[in-house]
């Protein structure tokens, strides 16, 4: 019998906010354990939490862009559990009325397009961190992230296979950090994905029992974890017996699930209303100022770089990867005007460097303004091609305009037609049995002669000048 896989995902997201959700505490992440706490995080008897506004505008930037349903209303609720990093007793979170429902987000794989539902977007706050010895029977309780703000965005179980899956995460990350409301960071903690995960027979309509997996802090694990439980899940099945209803953690030495405890139901925690919050509510015109202000979004910024730039769509979604990047290469094209040729050098070597000093687009010392003009002493005629890969690296290291340091090497390309010619000459003598084997037939030689010309002359001579040259002396007999 064959079987369908059918994924679901529930992502929470820090936001990327000064102050925790209900308090002023610091929302810092690496500081000394349990420094940034204070009584309402710490949940002491008395106090009363108070609503970061920056915490609901952030949701609804991402409740807009998903086309979510946002609603006017929305209301907390506690939801009850007992665990050392949780020191009230109990989470505030949203239940019954959350801040958005019913969206989606498209994805595109190999040319075919598929809509991925939202079921909904709520806000909450984090819990700590449990700490435990490896080297002796002791645990230790973090509480810095108690109190954090996130938003929980909650899937319908519409994805069929791992690259579905993974697809869709990486388009929310995208858009995520595009509104800079997330840094995205899985390592920290601040993108996590749980994934549930079960598998019916071809063609039936009910879904399976589902297993929730934790513990995935990569999309790389995120998609092994679904593909070792899709084989786990149909090896059950296929022998005959039940897939039980669990959470499962995901063993990243091993490449493995392992059962962590029974699937609680949401009955389960006693959600009840949360007495010492009001209900939040969203005016239409709040709602229009935030949604006015949104920037560009990854997809839309990548039609608009296919069809206004005519760059190829690889290019287009390497350069929108990030807000900054795509930042960087329109502004380097609204100076030089040579989209493809920007886009070439802002893949190409920009990239290269950045990525090997580990910079941000901010921090790269060759602005988009230098490295236009780079792109146009080349287009102009001033230096060649190879030569600007000598004057990039002098950009880079000195943080000087590409022209002072042509100056300062002497690296102007040489384009007179007669002091090339005069060396394309010598070449030819200097390779007497080249030449003949040339004559006779090796077509392919001209590319080593044109190699011998340009180092003749250091990499300055002018190619479409030296190709010219030799095509006219190699064509006399």
């Amino acid at each position: 019998m064959q079987y369908e896989p059918v994924i679901g995902l529930e992502v929470h997201a820090q936001l990327l906010t000064k102050t925790k959700i209900f308090c002023g505490c610091s929302t810092r992440f690496g500081e000394e354990p349990n420094s940034n706490t204070c009584p309402v995080c710490l949940g002491m008897p008395g106090v009363l939490p108070v609503l970061n506004k920056k915490v609901v505008e952030y949701a609804v930037k991402m409740a807009i862009s998903t086309h979510c349903r946002i609603n006017g209303t929305s209301t907390w609720a506690r939801k009850n559990y007992f665990y050392p990093d949780l020191p009230k007793g109990y989470q505030i979170t949203q239940f019954a009325h959350p801040i958005a429902e019913a969206g989606y987000i498209d994805i595109e794989i190999g040319g075919a397009k598929r809509r991925i539902g939202i079921t909904r977007i709520h806000m909450e706050e984090d819990a700590g961190k449990s700490i435990h010895d490896d080297l002796s029977p002791f645990s230790y309780v973090d509480l810095n992230r108690a109190g954090v703000p996130l938003i929980e965005i909650v899937s319908e179980p519409d994805m069929r296979n791992t690259d579905e899956a993974v697809h869709y995460l990486r388009r929310l990350h995208e858009i995520l950090v595009y509104l800079e409301i997330c840094d995205g960071n899985m390592e920290e903690g601040s993108f996590r994905c749980d994934a549930n995960i079960s598998l019916r027979p071809k063609g039936q309509k009910e879904f399976g029992i589902r297993a929730e997996l934790k513990n995935m802090n990569s999309f790389r694990n995120v998609q092994h974890a679904l593909e070792y439980e899709i084989q786990r899940q149909r090896a059950i099945l296929e022998g005959g017996g039940g897939v039980p209803q669990e959470t499962r953690l995901w063993d990243v030495s091993q490449c493995v699930t392992h059962s962590m405890r029974g699937k609680e139901e949401a009955h389960d925690y006693r959600y009840f209303p949360e007495p010492d919050l009001v209900p939040v509510v969203i005016s239409d015109a709040w709602r229009e100022d935030i949604k006015n202000a949104l920037p560009e979004l990854p997809m839309e910024k990548r039609e608009r770089f296919l069809s206004a730039y005519n760059i190829p769509p690889y290019d287009a979604g390497v350069l929108t990867a990030s807000r900054a990047l795509a930042d960087y290469y329109e502004e380097v094209v609204r100076l030089c005007e040579r989209p493809k040729i920007a886009s070439n050098w802002v893949m190409g070597d920009f990239l290269a460097y950045l990525n090997e000093a580990k910079l941000e687009i901010g921090e790269s010392p060759v602005p988009p303004a230098a490295l236009a003009e780079l792109i146009g002493i080349i287009g102009d005629g001033t230096i060649s091609g190879k030569i600007a890969k000598e004057v990039f690296e002098g950009m880079w290291k000195s943080g000087k305009n590409p022209g002072e340091i042509v100056e300062e090497k002497g690296l102007v390309q040489i384009s007179d037609t007669t002091e090339l010619e005069k060396i394309v000459e010598e070449v030819l003598e200097a390779n007497k049995k080249q030449l003949e084997q040339y004559r006779a037939g090796k077509d392919q030689l001209f590319g080593f002669f044109v190699g011998q010309t340009m180092k003749a002359t250091g990499g300055k001579a002018n190619p479409k000048i030296v190709n010219e040259l030799l095509k006219k002396k190699l064509s006399m007999s």
